[in-house]
């Protein structure tokens, strides 16, 4: 309950503490997990001293037991071990320490280890951190690669040996970490977090030799899984040799089966990548060089064509036959007019012929009146009349003469 406390009524020391043992007393005996990471058992003393701690989230606890109930798992249980603990807490007023009473003391098997990392997988998987479309595509020659592995270790000579001889000028940027224990966990996510935010690391590497199913808890722990899952950096998960199957193995975007794999993935060959240029070059070659014989056989075939080699023969062709026709119509325009003459020739001749100028030429006259009408009748003249009368050579005027005077 919330105490009211003030200012000028503050509590004492004593009965903060006092309350405190007495909500802690009403918590009752629990059963907790965690890894034994010190062991004190002092000789002919009835109580035996242990801190269990949480590697997870790097958190300890004391926790103290009378002998006999540690001596019956004393054969199985030592430093690092992880065990299940049923303990009553305590809260010690003098000194204002929490500590655990333990009553009973289970270490934690294989079996029973394997059961909750497989839980732990399908919780995740459900989650979706395991999914392929996570996974982010390594780059092909990265400038500068994170590492993180044990300081001094075989995974870390394997991984700098093995990428430097396949790629002399890769850079590295390692970071030394426990990879077993209590402070693995908190270590080897802290580092993989700083490379993460470095912006010139193009890769990280988190690497680790082999170990028994305790030893590589710590990379599979959800933590490490969570923290892996957030990098914007790709990852590159090698632990331990192929069987090993920790559950950074499935977050990370690429996994190898050992460091020395790792090197091999992630660096190119730069032996390899010469002769692939070489083999590239010399395709390159190939494609050009036939390249340029189909063109100069296609040139050759269209130098060959007769258009090609006497290009004014079609030119020449045209211009004869255009004469020819020049020739042909000159022709047939020559017998049109020709035939034109003739027709006007005896059209002209019959006209001629027909027209009065040939009839008066023949000794004929046309007898005209004054108002120039052509006399057709002997009626139409009066006696006396005076007409016109029109010959071939010209005209004169003849008076009509009454033949009864």
């Amino acid at each position: 309950m919330a105490l009211n406390t003030s200012a000028e009524a503050p509590l004492p020391v004593g009965e903060v503490s006092r309350l405190i043992g007495g909500w802690i007393d009403r918590l009752g005996a629990v059963w907790v997990e965690g890894q034994i990471t010190q062991l004190s058992r002092r000789p002919g003393a009835g109580v035996v001293f242990l801190t269990l701690r949480d590697p997870s989230y790097d958190i300890s606890v004391s926790v103290t037991c009378y002998r006999q109930v540690f001596d019956a798992v004393a054969d199985v249980v030592s430093e690092g071990a992880r065990v299940v603990v049923l303990a009553k807490p305590e809260w010690y007023a003098p000194r204002g320490q929490l500590s655990l009473r333990a009553a009973e003391i289970r270490p934690v098997g294989v079996g029973e280890l394997l059961a909750r990392l497989e839980q732990l997988k399908k919780s995740l998987a459900a989650e979706g951190l395991f999914a392929p479309e996570r996974k982010k595509a390594l780059p092909f020659l990265p400038q500068l690669i994170g590492l993180v592995c044990g300081r001094a270790s075989a995974a870390e000579r394997d991984v700098l040996e093995n990428a430097r001889h396949r790629w002399p000028a890769v850079r590295f940027e390692v970071r030394n970490v426990a990879v077993q224990g209590v402070h693995a966990v908190p270590q080897v996510v802290q580092a993989v977090k700083e490379l993460d935010e470095a912006g010139e690391v193009d890769v990280i590497i988190v690497a680790r030799g082999g170990g028994s199913v305790e030893d590589l808890l710590p990379f599979s722990d959800e933590q490490l899984v969570r923290a892996v899952a957030a990098c914007r950096t790709p990852v590159v998960s090698a632990i331990g040799h192929e069987p090993d199957n920790p559950l950074l193995d499935y977050v990370a975007d690429l996994r190898a089966s050992t460091p020395t794999d790792a090197a091999k993935k992630v660096v190119p060959d730069v032996g390899e990548e010469y002769e692939r240029v070489q083999q590239l070059r010399n395709r390159a070659r190939r494609c050009v060089a036939a390249l340029v014989e189909r063109e100069e056989r296609g040139l050759a075939q269209a130098l060959a064509r007769p258009s090609i080699q006497d290009p004014h023969r079609m030119i020449d062709e045209r211009a004869d036959h255009v004469a020819s026709l020049v020739d042909r119509s000159r022709r047939t325009l020559g017998h049109l007019l020709d035939r034109a003459a003739s027709e006007l020739t005896h059209t002209h001749a019959r006209v001629v012929a027909l027209s009065p100028a040939a009839t008066l030429k023949r000794g004929y006259a046309v007898l005209q009146k004054s108002d120039g009408h052509v006399v057709r009748a002997p009626d139409e003249v009066g006696a006396d009349e005076t007409l016109r009368a029109r010959v071939a050579e010209g005209e004169f005027t003849v008076v009509r003469a009454d033949r009864e005077r």
